[in-house]
């Protein structure tokens, strides 16, 4: 390949320029670790990013920091949404760093600072009187057609520098990346897929990478975001960041019997969206006593049970005694908060409620005991489930329990698929050219893949 066609081929490569402004690391706030004053500082020279980094690497000051750098350069105010109960998490972990956090109700509550409310109040703010602006947990932006996706990408279309946090982005598809994308203002996500992706009609109408633009992709992902699941993923020392075992243990409750099918020796269930919760209605009641066997082994313990369904939530409600926390989705907000935040922040302390409340932005280290009922479909609310125990900061050994009947494995052998897909896109978008970091003293430099990968359970 001649020198012209390789200026030729580089020319047509597709990257989002920085917009933001530079900062010396040694401006930076010295209780980060050197790896988090990397990803700050790359942040603030972005002015448009996003931070993909595992649970318990310090999101939450990293973002703090990139807020307080934004609203001393530009003397206005930033927002930081988050998911419910976590804003008073928020200003704790400011504390720790030296950094005021306002908790705002509504826009009266705004200072020229950094202030931070949860998504549900979006609604009560101006977004323009906000230079910077961070989403907690932006994986809220996985829903392509989503109501609060389009509200968020409309308020803050034209703040200047915004920054967007989570986990890792869903494992079932690359849509999530491509709405992220359009909240960053980088691209529109219907202009990502047609630049790099092809409806896969085997798929189920799904959009897969076209092949030959595997890698042209990652390299525009690589400069906008971050991707890490351990400091080695950046060529720093993981040091304390290695996580203590986790230990998975399945157990296989008895389903009632029920009717063969027409024609058939043996009822064979189908675990379709449309007949699953008939299936799960019948291993309820052995489901929930198997937990309270679990837990009686150790009564004296923090526990977490996570559960699906409200006929779950109300079946363990009646079985486990009435000082354990519940939190419904019926509850008020203030009722959420208040239980969530009591758990949070009280020893040995036993809960009840489902991923879909609590499964995002809690640190819940002090508990090393969890237990899930019932398995669903979406393997990124069980991740994130276990993340907020086995995260950065836990000391022991963590105990994930997973309760199921016979008549379940189709949903674990679903399970077991998405857990593939989900260490595949992580370990592509932290391959070649994912970060780029700009050095001090040197040019950009490249990172490749850690060599440590997150253990996960085998579903069986």
């Amino acid at each position: 390949m001649n020198k012209e066609y390789k200026k030729f081929l580089k020319g047509k490569e597709i990257i989002d320029l920085d917009s933001g402004f530079k900062i010396k690391l040694d401006e930076l706030n010295p209780m980060l670790f050197d790896f988090q004053k990397s990803i700050v500082q790359w942040c603030l020279k972005r002015g448009r990013s996003a931070i993909f980094a595992g649970c318990g690497l310090g999101k939450t000051p990293m973002q703090l920091e990139w807020a307080k750098h934004v609203n001393t350069k530009t003397k206005k105010p930033v927002l930081i949404l988050a998911p419910l109960a976590v804003s008073k998490q928020t200003k704790r972990e400011g504390e720790k760093f030296n950094i005021d956090v306002n908790i705002c109700k509504d826009s009266s509550d705004v200072i020229n600072g950094i202030n931070i409310t949860n998504y549900e109040k979006l609604h009560k703010f101006d977004a323009t009187v906000f230079s910077g602006v961070v989403l907690d947990e932006s994986s809220i932006l996985k829903n392509f057609t989503g109501k609060i996706k389009k509200e968020l990408i409309k308020q803050f279309k034209n703040t200047d520098y915004k920054l967007a946090c989570t986990a890792t982005p869903s494992p079932n598809d690359h849509m999530e990346l491509g709405n992220h994308s359009e909240f960053l203002d980088i691209m529109p996500s219907n202009q990502m897929l047609s630049n790099w992706f092809i409806l896969d009609t085997m798929l189920l109408g799904k959009y897969r990478l076209k092949k030959h633009a595997v890698s042209y992709f990652w390299k525009w992902v690589a400069s906008w975001a971050c991707c890490l699941e351990l400091p080695s993923d950046l060529g720093f020392e993981d040091n304390d960041f290695i996580l203590p075992d986790i230990n998975y243990k399945t157990h296989v409750v008895k389903s009632p019997y029920q009717k063969p099918n027409n024609g058939m020796l043996l009822y064979i269930p189908k675990l379709s969206a449309t007949n699953i919760h008939k299936e799960l209605r019948n291993s309820n009641e052995n489901r929930v006593n198997k937990a309270l066997e679990i837990v009686n082994e150790n009564p004296n313990k923090a526990w977490i049970i996570w559960c699906n369904t409200n006929y779950e939530s109300d079946l363990l409600r009646k079985t486990f005694p009435s000082n354990w926390i519940e939190v419904k989705g019926s509850d008020s907000d203030k009722s959420k908060e208040d239980n969530l935040l009591k758990f949070t922040f009280e020893r040995n302390q036993k809960i009840i409620t489902k991923p879909s409340i609590a499964g995002f932005g809690l640190n819940w280290q002090h508990c090393y005991n969890v237990i899930f009922v019932g398995l669903s479909y979406s393997y990124e609310m069980f991740y994130q489930a276990v993340r907020r125990s086995w995260r950065f900061g836990q000391k022991h050994d963590v105990n994930v329990h997973l309760i199921q009947s016979e008549n379940d494995k189709n949903i674990s052998d679903t399970l077991t698929r998405k857990q593939v897909s989900h260490n595949t896109m992580q370990e592509a978008m932290k391959s070649v050219n994912f970060m780029a970091i700009q050095g001090e003293k040197s040019n950009i430099k490249i990172y490749q893949v850690g060599k440590q990968t997150t253990q996960l359970p085998e579903f069986t």
